[in-house]
Protein backbone atom coordinates (compact mmCIF):
# COMPACT_ATOMS: atom_id res chain seq x y z
CA UNK A 1 0.00 0.00 0.00
CA UNK A 2 1.57 3.31 -1.18
CA UNK A 3 1.75 6.07 1.04
CA UNK A 4 0.89 9.98 0.73
CA UNK A 5 3.79 12.10 0.39
CA UNK A 6 3.87 13.90 3.68
CA UNK A 7 3.74 17.49 4.10
CA UNK A 8 7.08 18.66 4.83
CA UNK A 9 6.46 20.01 7.95
CA UNK A 10 4.66 16.88 9.38
CA UNK A 11 8.35 15.10 8.24
CA UNK A 12 10.04 17.44 10.53
CA UNK A 13 8.02 17.37 12.72
CA UNK A 14 7.62 13.53 13.12
CA UNK A 15 11.75 13.51 12.64
CA UNK A 16 11.96 15.91 15.68
CA UNK A 17 10.37 14.31 17.93
CA UNK A 18 11.83 10.72 16.97
CA UNK A 19 15.02 12.43 17.52
CA UNK A 20 13.96 14.24 20.99
CA UNK A 21 12.74 10.66 22.55
CA UNK A 22 15.41 8.83 21.32
CA UNK A 23 18.00 11.55 22.97
CA UNK A 24 15.95 11.16 26.28
CA UNK A 25 16.12 7.45 26.59
CA UNK A 26 19.83 7.73 25.70
CA UNK A 27 20.47 10.47 28.47
CA UNK A 28 18.21 8.12 30.77
CA UNK A 29 20.77 5.25 30.00
CA UNK A 30 23.68 7.49 30.92
CA UNK A 31 22.01 8.73 33.72
CA UNK A 32 22.00 5.23 34.80
CA UNK A 33 25.93 4.43 34.07
CA UNK A 34 27.13 7.70 35.30
CA UNK A 35 25.34 8.31 38.74
CA UNK A 36 26.79 5.35 41.05
CA UNK A 37 26.31 6.49 44.62
CA UNK A 38 23.33 5.18 45.36
CA UNK A 39 19.94 3.25 44.06
CA UNK A 40 18.07 6.28 44.95
CA UNK A 41 19.93 8.36 42.58
CA UNK A 42 20.22 5.67 40.05
CA UNK A 43 16.91 5.20 39.68
CA UNK A 44 15.60 8.61 38.48
CA UNK A 45 17.28 9.60 34.94
CA UNK A 46 15.97 6.42 33.68
CA UNK A 47 12.62 7.12 34.86
CA UNK A 48 12.75 10.69 33.35
CA UNK A 49 14.65 9.26 30.35
CA UNK A 50 11.71 6.52 29.25
CA UNK A 51 8.80 8.64 30.26
CA UNK A 52 9.77 11.50 28.10
CA UNK A 53 10.93 9.31 25.46
CA UNK A 54 8.66 7.16 24.71
CA UNK A 55 5.70 10.01 24.88
CA UNK A 56 8.02 11.71 22.24
CA UNK A 57 8.16 8.55 20.17
CA UNK A 58 5.02 8.01 20.53
CA UNK A 59 3.68 11.06 19.60
CA UNK A 60 5.71 10.84 16.18
CA UNK A 61 4.26 7.92 15.24
CA UNK A 62 0.88 9.36 16.12
CA UNK A 63 1.24 12.20 14.14
CA UNK A 64 2.57 10.24 11.41
CA UNK A 65 0.18 7.29 10.91
CA UNK A 66 -2.62 10.35 11.12
CA UNK A 67 -0.62 11.84 8.69
CA UNK A 68 -1.17 8.89 6.05
CA UNK A 69 -4.60 8.47 7.00
CA UNK A 70 -4.83 5.66 9.51
CA UNK A 71 -5.63 6.94 12.98
CA UNK A 72 -5.37 4.41 15.65
CA UNK A 73 -5.28 4.57 19.32
CA UNK A 74 -2.58 2.30 20.01
CA UNK A 75 -0.02 5.68 20.55
CA UNK A 76 -2.34 7.08 22.91
CA UNK A 77 -2.76 3.67 25.03
CA UNK A 78 0.96 3.68 25.00
CA UNK A 79 1.50 7.10 26.18
CA UNK A 80 -1.29 6.74 28.75
CA UNK A 81 0.06 3.22 30.63
CA UNK A 82 3.49 4.55 30.27
CA UNK A 83 2.68 8.02 32.43
CA UNK A 84 0.97 6.08 34.66
CA UNK A 85 2.86 3.12 35.36
CA UNK A 86 6.67 4.07 35.46
CA UNK A 87 6.53 7.00 38.33
CA UNK A 88 4.25 4.06 40.15
CA UNK A 89 6.84 1.74 39.87
CA UNK A 90 9.31 4.42 40.82
CA UNK A 91 7.94 4.97 44.14
CA UNK A 92 7.31 1.52 44.51
CA UNK A 93 10.61 0.66 44.20
CA UNK A 94 12.20 3.15 46.21
CA UNK A 95 9.58 2.90 49.07
CA UNK A 96 11.03 -0.90 49.03
CA UNK A 97 14.18 -0.03 49.21
CA UNK A 98 13.80 2.65 52.12
CA UNK A 99 11.86 -0.57 53.82
CA UNK A 100 15.56 -2.71 53.12
CA UNK A 101 17.65 -0.32 54.11
CA UNK A 102 15.86 0.89 57.17
CA UNK A 103 15.45 -2.66 58.28
CA UNK A 104 19.06 -3.09 58.06
CA UNK A 105 19.77 -0.11 59.74
CA UNK A 106 18.10 -1.87 63.11
CA UNK A 107 19.65 -4.88 62.39
CA UNK A 108 22.83 -3.32 62.59
CA UNK A 109 22.14 -1.21 65.73
CA UNK A 110 21.30 -4.57 67.83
Amino acid sequence: MKHPDLHAMISVLVALLLLIGAGMTFIGALGLIRLRRSFYERVHAPTLGTTLGTICIALASLIYFSATGSVSVHELLIVIFITVTTPVSLVVLVKATAMRDASETKSKDR
